[in-house]
């Protein structure tokens, strides 16, 4: 079965909302064996809608449409999607009562405007998926072998119509064929040079198993993906390869599963009963952010400490003025100090510190936008390194989060080795 999700909004187009939905719609339908092959975000009218039926129905078996299904004239969805089928709107009394109910318990009182009326009107031809979450209901229709489920663009709504009334829908349609992913996570290495390392396995790969490279700031993900009819093999045949390439980039190994950075660290000091504090200056808590982000994070993490001030580095983390006079705050020596000083503040194992000009100003000639200074103070030792980005300043700051984290990761390896 092959699937399509098609996503409504002109809010989508111009950025102003992250389209959250076809993200969790496609890891949905990959655990149900159905493969989805496009994914398109079209404006709110109805030209676009028509044309974008008109060609998913042509390519793929099961369209998800999510979005446009309000109140307020702006969401012209059911006008345009009851012209695609040749039918007519009419008005569902149970959706309508539960629209209304909706409004005396969350109303305050007030009447229920007259355009929320029209949550109620469905399509003549279709099944309705009743919206126990919301008001706005979806609707399932099945047309010369071609499956269509329109749901509404809230995410918590469109997640529970799909889980509780599309998904029992579905279990006729899934293929027989099993969909089985490996992932290998590497840190410190790049795409082209990963590539070359494990080219040799790459090439030994059988034409049902597909090796894609997802490369991300300071890291790179490789995932597997096989197809079969006997799942248990297609796994074990699959797992092999990945345990291959896992072997062959043990240097730049962090996980073999899907993971996170930060999740693999979170996992792997937790297990190893191993403590982290974090000092930040450029990138100003994003860092610790980023870590304490992670369920159970308390476990490992002990303290986070935002010392964009001079004054917080001497007095919180320790750092002597003299340093900062003569080198600066943005200096190896600086970083050395704030990293070996939260790590005594936190009582931790490891200490991180950050310190740069993110910019967009604030560079000098000796010191431009994009020079950064980290360090990683780890049981037996205190490495650094200095960076010099040269990107915007919210780049600048990613960058300086993976390499701080790669960093950690190495130091961290190294002394689990010896």
């Amino acid at each position: 079965m092959k699937a399509e999700i098609i996503t409504i909004g002109d809010e989508i187009l111009l950025g102003q909302v992250i389209d959250t939905n076809s993200a969790w719609l496609g890891q949905l339908l990959d655990s149900l064996n159905i493969a989805v092959h496009q994914i398109v975000s079209i404006s709110d009218n109805k030209d676009a809608i028509l044309h974008a039926l008109t060609e998913a129905a042509k390519r793929s078996d099961l369209i998800l449409v999510t979005g446009g299904l309000g109140p307020t004239k702006d969401d012209v969805t059911k006008e345009a999607i009851a012209s695609f089928f040749q039918t007519t709107l009419v008005r569902d009394e149970e959706v309508l009562r539960h629209v209304k109910s909706i409004f005396e318990k969350f109303g305050n009182g007030r009447a229920m405007p007259d355009m929320n009326y029209g949550q109620a009107d469905v399509l003549a031809c279709c099944d309705v998926l009743f919206n126990d979450v919301g008001t706005a209901p979806g609707m399932w229709i099945e047309r010369d072998g071609k499956c269509f489920a329109f749901l509404p663009g809230v995410p918590f709504e469109m997640k529970f119509l799909m889980e509780k009334r599309v998904v029992p829908r579905l279990a006729d349609y899934r293929a027989k064929v099993s969909i089985y992913h490996a992932h290998v996570v590497t840190m410190g290495i790049g795409e082209s040079y990963l590539a070359d390392l494990i080219g040799d396995i790459e090439s030994e790969l059988p034409a049902h198993i597909h090796l894609a490279y997802l490369p991300k700031l300071g890291t790179v993900r490789l995932r597997l993906t096989a197809m079969g009819h006997d799942e248990a093999d297609v796994k074990k045949e699959t797992d092999g390869f990945a345990r291959q390439i896992a072997v062959r980039v043990e240097d730049y190994l962090v996980a073999e599963k899907d993971v996170t950075i930060e999740e693999a660290v979170v996992e792997r000091f937790t297990k190893d009963n191993i403590r982290l504090a974090v000092a930040e200056s450029c990138t100003g808590g994003l860092l610790a952010g980023s870590i304490t982000a992670v369920p159970g994070a308390s476990a490992m993490f002990d303290c986070g400490i935002v010392a964009y001030h001079n004054r917080i580095k001497q007095q919180v983390l320790g750092v002597d003025e003299e340093v900062l006079a003569s080198f600066g705050a943005v200096s190896e020596q600086t970083v050395i100090q704030m990293a070996e000083g939260v790590k005594s503040l936190g009582g931790a194992d490891y200490g991180i510190a950050t310190s740069g000009i993110a910019g967009p100003s604030g560079g000098t000639p000796d010191k431009p936008v994009g020079t950064v200074w980290i360090a990683v103070s780890g049981p037996h030792e205190t490495v650094t390194q200095l960076f010099h980005f040269r990107n915007d300043r919210q780049v600048n700051i990613e960058r300086s989060m993976a390499q701080a984290l790669n960093m950690l990761w190495k130091l961290y390896k190294k002394d689990n080795s010896k």
